[in-house]
């Protein structure tokens, strides 16, 4: 008997994103730990900035700390698969170069306060002229978006990719 549904088994189980968990150890690290890199302290199954581990009275530092690691944010830099991209175009950007990234950087780190593993890994033009900015996390990419949305009015587009964790952002005003 033939089904009337626009869908099968296959579009749910058919996964392309191979890349899906690699940042993540295989195993829960023992807590507390320590990023090298970063600072960040995983404490309580979570990853918090070393301030916020203080002010719990969390100790990283003395000769009974565990050997430090990498948090995931570190390991998807160095690796240098990003899981978010906000791209950045119109005349009104380029007139405003400094205030869009001043914006940037502060509602970055804003996020930063709330999951320290968002972070912005690098801003470039591409071939166009457009600001790309390239992130860590698809959240963080669309926290970016809404806030130059909010500030500078313009157009923002979301893009998903449905395979793979991918978010691309696009923001326009002329």
């Amino acid at each position: 008997m033939r089904s009337d549904k626009p869908y099968t088994n296959v579009t749910f189980t058919k996964r392309v994103d191979h890349e899906a968990g690699r940042h993540r150890p295989p195993k829960a690290p023992t807590e507390p730990r320590v990023c090298v890199s970063c600072g960040a302290v995983y404490e309580h199954r979570r990853w918090v900035t070393a301030a916020q581990a203080a002010r719990r009275g969390v100790a990283v530092a003395g000769q009974d700390a565990p050997a430090p690691v990498r948090c995931p944010a570190c390991r998807i830099i160095a690796h240098g698969s990003p899981a978010g991209m906000l791209v950045v175009d119109g005349d009104f950007a380029d007139a405003h170069a400094d205030e869009v990234q001043r914006l940037l950087d502060r509602e970055s780190a804003r996020a930063a306060e709330d999951n320290p593993l968002g972070r912005i890994i690098d801003r470039r033009r591409d071939a166009d002229g457009r600001l790309v900015v390239s992130t860590t996390t698809e959240h963080l990419a669309q926290r970016l978006g809404h806030a130059l949305e909010k500030a500078f009015t313009g157009r923002v587009r979301f893009d998903f990719s449905h395979e793979n964790r991918f978010a691309r952002v696009y923001w326009h005003r002329d």
